[in-house]
């Protein structure tokens, strides 16, 4: 009975957890779309937030998306064309690293790099009063620390997305026509990838990219504003709160690709 009832409490703490994250959700999306929230400090707090999670991360997305394409597109390039079924290229290319393989692989980049500094930045303003003197202020913690955080996230991970499938892509053909292997063609190549993105593809892409990291903004930003008055609190809000922030990627990308099947 002990057994059950502590599985019964983590599960309701976990429900708990997720209307929250729901609640902070909604509310961002719908205070972002008024513009009279749209202070100066918002705006200039927004833009940072893009640098910090999107430009600073440019690199290593690049990095890692020339690794993919040196792997994962050459190789699918060469059994493709092994196999003598050259035309499914294009379908196995969106399907695999488009769609699939790049938000999950760039929301693990934003959470983990990012994500990890958000919560920290947070429990420490949090410790330090800084939020207090907000609200001291008549200032809300929310407009100025939790919308633009969240919606950088969001943003600066679509594009971060898009980035890696275009590099992606790019470093896979160089590479393949330096070794002679898959199609030299690269104007038959952006044919056969085009014509294989479906209106679904699309659809896909930027739920899988945009809806875990909304999410992740979301937890991150509740686990750095609960932290409490001591700093040792802070590594395990961290903790905690990546470890929702990848979950919830992970299973939002499975249901997202499971409708995408259907």
């Amino acid at each position: 009975m002990h057994v059950i009832g502590g599985l019964g409490k983590m599960v309701w703490a976990q429900w708990d957890e997720l209307r929250h994250a729901a609640a902070v959700i909604g509310t961002v999306l719908y205070v972002s779309v008024q513009p009279r929230y749209w202070v100066r400090t918002v705006r200039r707090a927004f833009v940072q937030q893009i640098v910090t999670i999107g430009v600073d991360s440019i690199a290593l997305v690049c990095g890692i998306a020339v690794f993919v394409g040196i792997t994962v597109v050459v190789q699918l390039a060469f059994w493709v064309e092994q196999a003598g079924q050259s035309q499914m290229l294009g379908p196995l290319l969106v399907a695999v690293v488009a769609r699939e393989l790049s938000p999950v692989l760039i929301g693990i980049v934003v959470i983990v790099r990012s994500g990890s500094a958000m919560v920290t930045e947070l429990g420490i303003m949090r410790t330090d009063g800084c939020v207090d003197a907000l609200e001291a202020k008549e200032l809300s913690p929310f407009l100025f620390l939790v919308m633009p955080r969240v919606l950088a996230t969001a943003v600066s991970t679509f594009c971060l997305t898009i980035v890696f499938i275009l590099v992606a892509f790019a470093s896979g053909y160089l590479f393949g026509a330096m070794v002679g292997t898959g199609n030299r063609d690269l104007l038959l190549l952006m044919d056969t990838v085009s014509r294989a993105v479906h209106p679904k593809d699309v659809l896909a892409i930027v739920s899988k990219s945009i809806v875990p990291a909304l999410f992740a903004g979301a937890s991150c930003c509740i686990g750095g504003l609960d932290v409490g008055e001591s700093l040792t609190e802070v590594p395990q809000a961290t903790q905690r709160a990546l470890v929702r922030s990848l979950v919830g990627l992970f299973v939002i990308s499975t249901v997202v690709s499971f409708l995408t099947y259907l």
